[in-house]
């Protein structure tokens, strides 16, 4: 996603990428941290289209208020796959707390 920024006239420098989130909640908590440190009071959310609700649902979750997303505008035959298992997860994690 940080090449799709670029890609799209956002400056390397002013992309933040969490390599150390493995899951979405990991990317959350790790990303809340970094925000509290940096006194950010706002996230831009960039990921595939079908992950953007839940990932948007655990920064809320975890008291984000201000939430912002962009995704890019293409699909993979593999999305379709995605799609599925991003329903289960989605209910999972509004079913569940962010940490």
């Amino acid at each position: 996603m940080a090449e799709y920024l670029q890609n799209h006239a956002v400056p390397a420098e002013n992309i933040i990428v969490d390599s150390e989130g493995k899951t979405t909640e990991k990317t959350v908590l790790n990303t809340v941290a970094m925000m509290k440190k940096n006194n950010f009071r706002s996230v831009m959310v960039i990921s595939q289209y079908f992950h953007i609700s839940r990932a948007k649902l655990a920064f809320g979750k975890a008291g984000v208020a201000e939430i912002y997303s962009a995704h890019p505008n293409y699909f993979e035959m593999r999305d379709a796959y995605s799609i599925f298992r991003e329903f289960f997860a989605y209910y999972s994690y509004a079913t569940t707390a962010v940490s």
